[in-house]
């Protein structure tokens, strides 16, 4: 016997397939990855210094970060409405490096993160008058060029120790050795990979339409072997990338009782090189948030591209655009004492 299908009958067929549909764009991933806020934490709980000693009082140094997730097709279709404003979709490409996956890319922002707290380190104490030692091993792959030969044999964190057999370790010695070649030659590039050492073969490219000048196809940096006269641990947890050196080194002082941040709740963002240079870096939207929804007094954020992006989302918060860590620490030194 046929039932009519009665008007709550209707409804309730379409709930469910509207649930179904619903299910089913949310488990089914996309390209792309979702770049969402999490609030500013204090960097104080993940630093020990040796004969340091957690600040005491009101204010702090706090770091942000990013969330990434990888998207949904609902939440392409809808990522402010299921994430907030401060979320951002992107291609993957902005996530995982040419050549790698998911999983490498995880690898290459924890071994990021690694790198960036021996060069906070460094940076603090030298500015405190420590004697740092810190020795060039090396070119430092800081990203891949997608489309040029070194997608699929190189990745973020290798670093590049020889050239067809030559010893590279610095700018000027791997510039002097591709000089020795064309473009679409083969070399065999030495690589260290954590603490591993191998040989890749790369196709030399052409980074510029009119230069003849060779090219492995990366964007460096310098690498360094950086010896501490005092023991420093930094324990990030799962959080990875570079960002979080110019507020690890800022604790660092606060540790060796320098008061950096005079009572204010301070939020800093930016990879460190070594010389103390304030490298930008990515997210600066979501990290923008994060220090707005943690109520952060001030936000320190690369001079720049990134200080006008975090002007724009900022609101009430207060963003100070430096250059180089004496940059930041001469602009918290002149902060009005903050009254309780």
């Amino acid at each position: 016997m046929l039932r009519a299908l009665t008007p709550l009958r209707l409804a309730l067929t379409g709930l469910a397939l509207l649930a179904l549909t619903v299910l089913i764009l949310w488990q089914v991933r996309s390209d792309s990855y979702l770049l969402v806020p999490d609030p500013a934490h204090p960097v104080a709980p993940l630093v020990e210094v040796q004969g340091g000693h957690d600040p005491k009082g009101p204010g702090g140094i706090y770091f942000v970060d990013v969330l990434e997730l990888r998207a949904s097709i609902l939440d392409e279709l809808f990522p402010k409405v299921l994430h907030g404003d401060g979320a951002s979709l992107v291609p993957a490409t902005q996530v995982v490096p040419p050549g790698t996956n998911d999983r490498t890319a995880r690898r290459i922002d924890l071994r990021m993160m690694q790198m960036s707290q021996k060069i906070a380190a460094a940076v603090a104490l030298r500015t405190l008058g420590y004697k740092v030692m810190v020795r060039a091993i090396g070119v430092l792959v800081d990203s891949v060029l997608e489309g040029s030969g070194a997608v699929g044999q190189l990745e973020p964190t290798d670093v590049i120790v020889s050239l067809d057999g030559h010893a590279v370790r610095t700018f000027a010695d791997l510039h002097r050795e591709l000089g020795r070649h064309r473009i679409g030659e083969v070399v065999t590039v030495g690589v260290r990979s954590g603490d591993r050492l191998t040989a890749v073969h790369v196709k030399l490219t052409r980074l510029r339409p009119h230069s003849n000048f060779p090219a492995i196809g990366i964007f460096p940096e310098q690498a360094t072997d950086v010896r501490l006269p005092l023991q420093v641990t930094i324990d990030a947890g799962n959080v990875g990338g570079p960002s979080a050196g110019l507020p690890f080194a800022l604790e660092v002082m606060e540790e060796l009782g320098r008061d950096v941040a005079r009572g204010y709740r301070v939020a800093a963002t930016g990879q460190l090189a070594p010389d103390g240079r304030v490298i930008p870096i990515g997210g600066v939207k979501q990290k923008t948030y994060g220090a707005r929804d943690a109520k952060m007094d001030v936000f320190l954020v690369p001079a720049g591209d990134n200080a006008r992006d975090a002007r724009r989302y900022a609101g009430p918060l207060r963003i100070i655009a430096v250059r180089n860590f004496q940059q930041a620490l001469r602009a918290l030194a002149t902060l009005p004492r903050k009254v309780s």
